[in-house]
């Protein structure tokens, strides 16, 4: 079995596989390195791997390469696609996580993965299997938090749903402008692909995903465990390696 972590900004995520079957995910916030000691005491874990966009953390490092064969996610992981970033070094091992699951899935299909998490994400694979690159703009947290912190007396909400678009006090105008603005975001930039690749298939993800799909105009598919997929996926392709 192996055992994949996703170590995002807010959230640590957690997942075992049995090969391609997911059998377990969790997050976690706290007390993480307690709680993936009783996965490894519970499952027969003989692989793993760590996607980390925010610190190293050498406590779990030492964990994991003690209990299990820890695949180095590093410049020589093999990926099941070509890579045509300009910057490979800086591309985050989320980006390279999701793109590995759409590659795998999806070999021979135009992909646009938007991942909905601190940060959104867009990130574009060709039926070539060629990645091309993305974009990257503010999540929603971020968008409430900056109206708070860089004004004086814009309030610090949180993620509410709305049925409108012209606020009638402060606070709506606030979930007005960055829903809203997320929104039409969304739809911007994936009619902008469409325009551009006539057959693509959309994929949403993230934490936030749940929440924005059916306010998105296109036709999309979400899966909230994409990105933990592809870490599988490159646990099983450096295996051997």
């Amino acid at each position: 079995m192996n055992l994949v972590v996703d170590i995002g900004n807010t959230l640590l995520k957690v997942a075992v596989f049995n090969n391609a079957s997911l059998i377990l995910s969790c997050d976690f916030k706290k007390n993480y390195i307690e709680n993936i000691e009783s996965i490894l005491e519970k499952y027969p874990i003989t692989h793993s791997i760590i996607s980390n966009v925010s610190d190293l953390n050498k406590e779990l490092d030492s964990l994991l390469l003690k209990k299990t064969i820890l695949i180095s996610f590093n410049e020589s992981t093999i990926i099941p696609f070509k890579n045509s970033y300009s910057t490979k070094d800086t591309l985050g091992k989320d980006r390279i996580a999701l793109v590995s699951a759409a590659a795998k899935k999806f070999p021979f299909e135009n992909i646009l993965i938007i991942d909905l998490g601190s940060c959104i994400t867009y990130d574009f694979k060709n039926l070539d299997n060629d990645y091309l690159g993305g974009s990257i703009s503010p999540g929603i947290a971020m968008r409430y938090k900056a109206l708070n912190d860089q004004t004086a007396n814009l309030p610090k909400l949180k993620l509410k749903n709305i049925d409108y678009y012209i606020g009638k006090s402060t606070e709506e105008s606030i979930h007005s402008g960055v829903i809203g603005g997320v929104v039409m975001e969304l739809n911007g930039v994936i009619q902008q692909y469409r325009d551009e690749f006539k057959e693509i298939k959309i994929i949403l993800t993230g934490g936030d995903s749940k929440f924005l799909l059916k306010k998105i105009k296109n036709t999309i598919f979400a899966d909230s465990n994409f990105l933990l997929d592809g870490l599988n996926f490159l646990v099983e392709s450096n295996k051997k390696k």
